[in-house]
């Protein structure tokens, strides 16, 4: 069974959201679809089957105060505004189709961080509430979002503990993998003082998390690398772009180009993805 892998990145999965559009256009739905964050957020537009939705979000308010600003810390105490993000857009601005959702007959994984284990958990998306907690929790990046409480769980951003959770879709059984990354080839990831700085703030209420900060850039580096490999054996086709987008890009139309990027690249390698499902 093929799966598709969605790394987050902010802002940057938008050009993710270009390569789903590009899935739909030729009704191609996996019937295994995880990811972390921002990337697993845009496929939920996938799974409901709203093409450029993710775009038309970043058209419209990626420079409204009530999506991304500092004055939402004062409200929600997160640069997001949460209850506009995770409320107003998805309920009445630009509607999430529901039902189109519910339809879905495939798996779908959200991965978070629980904060008090540093582990990853995944959890069944097609079981998200009105509040859309999870995909809050799955966003959580530290400082700029509070912790996620989720059944009786405090969550932080899945891609903390698991950037690209490629090996829980080899564990639930597939064997054919649509990678689908925000940074391009060649990319490393550095060691952050920022990240050991969180961690240290955290270390009385969450001792677990600090190790996981401390290390991400060793998880992400290796996963890419074992991405890589199984592309080599056939086993997966990556798709990243060509160069960086910034997390918190402004420029709208860096943030359109990224998206037509995304959907270029999967076009291109369409016969590839083809071959995934036979």
């Amino acid at each position: 069974m093929p799966s598709l892998i969605l790394e987050g990145g902010t802002l940057r999965p938008i050009f993710s959201s270009g390569v789903m559009d590009a899935l739909l256009d030729q009704d191609l739905m996996f019937p295994y679809c995880i990811g972390v964050s921002a990337g697993i957020s845009n496929g939920f537009s996938y799974i409901s089957k709203q093409k450029r939705r993710n775009l038309i979000i970043m058209e419209q308010y990626r420079h409204d105060p009530r999506y991304i600003g500092y004055r939402n810390f004062l409200r929600s105490r997160s640069l997001f505004g949460l209850d506009f993000v995770f409320g107003e857009i998805p309920s009445k601005l630009l509607p999430f189709d529901i039902e189109a959702f519910q339809n879905y007959n495939g798996q779908l994984l959200v991965g978070v961080t629980n904060a008090h284990t540093g582990l990853p958990e995944y959890i069944n998306g097609m079981d998200v509430d009105e509040k859309w907690t999870m995909l809050r929790a799955t966003c959580a990046i530290p400082l700029y979002f509070p912790a996620i409480e989720l059944n009786g769980n405090k969550y932080y951003d899945g891609g903390l503990a698991d950037p690209i959770p490629i090996r829980k879709a080899i564990a639930d059984g597939n064997d054919q993998h649509l990678i689908v990354l925000t940074q391009p080839k060649g990319y490393v990831k550095k060691f952050s003082k920022q990240n050991a700085m969180i961690g240290k703030l955290f270390r009385n209420k969450f001792p677990q998390l600090e190790e996981v900060l401390l290390t991400r850039h060793e998880k992400y580096n290796e996963t890419v690398q074992f991405c890589e490999q199984l592309e080599q054996d056939g086993k997966a086709i990556i798709i990243r772009p060509g160069q960086a987008l910034n997390s918190f890009e402004k420029d709208i139309n860096k943030l359109r180009y990224s998206c037509q990027h995304g959907y270029d690249l999967a076009m291109n390698n369409m016969k590839g993805i083809h071959q995934l499902f036979q």
